[in-house]
């Protein structure tokens, strides 16, 4: 058996897998992520609660460190919030290359856990920064292990395009060898977490429910964000509340429909770096958000894409799951 981690920025997953079958035996979220590093001011936290889940969800099954193989983990578990920072490799990179630039830990060297840990390295765009030209600098950390389950348990058609609306909006080229190509990113999942947590317009959609879509309110908010801007399309959803009658769930229909259109910028710079978004274009995420982004995309873009929707909580667990078994196999295939 071994230990899949998943390390995001507010919460951590953690998957019991089994060796011969690669079963899910079982599953925890830890609510704690490399935030945790930003608050504290150091990542013993973090190590900590990884620790109290693993031993948590090894003693559900009564098994002992022994018993697991090693732990294989990716996302900001890499980064310098987490617990060890490796470099991104380059694109273009496949499985075979993550596992080959993957990075061994004995026991206890990295988590009071006495057992082996893997980190599976991020990627970056093949680009020189430079003032003058920043849009093809992008990074991306545990994208890249869900992205090789989309290409094992999906089966795309190549090139390809994802799009994982989770924390950040992710564009992701798969090229036609099945490689991760590049990526595009923008900040809206975190945005819009921020908005409702440390801003006024919160109030104007407290407690609303997720709303049909409504093409009168997403014209609204497209309109707005190309004729205004992105801030003050945001701060519009507060003032419709007293300008306009609506209700709360319209109103939080316009805030993300507001984040959604702005992201809409992000294919402009996809174009440029080659991205296929005329192909097969696969939505990753919340339902009511993959519907959203799937409207907007489909209706203010134009491109001829064949939209794919992942958007239950087992099947992109899954991902995850999938991606970093293969990684997994490979490096056992081909042990350094």
């Amino acid at each position: 058996m071994f230990i899949i981690i998943d390390s995001g920025s507010s919460a951590t997953r953690l998957y019991l897998v089994d060796s011969g079958d690669l079963q899910v035996i079982d599953r925890s979220v830890i609510q704690t992520g490399v935030n945790s590093t930003i608050d504290k001011g150091s990542n013993e936290f973090l190590k900590t609660e990884m620790a109290s889940g693993i031993k948590e969800l090894l003693n559900r099954h009564s098994l002992s460190t022994e018993e697991i193989e090693f732990i294989i983990a990716s996302g900001m578990i890499t980064s310098n919030l987490g617990l060890y920072e490796i470099p991104h490799r380059e694109a273009p990179a496949d499985i075979e290359q993550l596992a080959k630039h993957a990075v061994r830990f004995a026991g206890n060297a990295l988590l009071p856990v006495n057992i082996p840990v893997i980190l599976i390295p991020g990627i970056k765009n093949k680009t020189t920064a430079q003032w003058q030209n920043l849009s093809g600098v992008d990074l991306m950390r545990g994208e890249e292990t869900q992205a090789a389950g989309v290409l094992l348990a999906w089966n795309p058609t190549l090139p390809c395009t994802l799009i994982e609306l989770g924390s950040t909006t992710k564009l992701i080229s798969i090229n036609e060898k099945g490689e991760i190509a590049g990526s595009i990113t923008s900040l809206s999942g975190q945005v819009y977490a921020a908005i409702l947590k440390q801003t006024f317009v919160a109030a104007s959609v407290e407690n609303a429910e997720d709303a049909e879509l409504d093409e009168t309110v997403i014209d609204a908010a497209y309109r707005s964000i190309t004729q205004s801007g992105f801030l003050r399309t945001v701060l519009m959803t507060r003032f419709l509340q007293f300008s306009l009658p609506s209700t709360a769930a319209q109103r939080k229909l316009f805030l993300e429909s507001a984040m959604a259109c702005d992201d809409l910028k992000l294919l402009s710079d996809a174009q440029h770096q080659g991205f296929n978004l005329n192909g097969d274009v696969y939505l990753i995420g919340n339902a009511s958000r993959c519907a959203l982004y799937h409207y907007i995309f489909s209706h203010y873009a134009e491109r001829n894409a064949h939209f794919h929707i992942i958007s239950d909580a087992e099947s992109i667990d899954m991902l995850a799951i999938t991606g970093a078994s293969a990684i997994a196999r490979a490096i056992q295939n081909n042990p350094q």
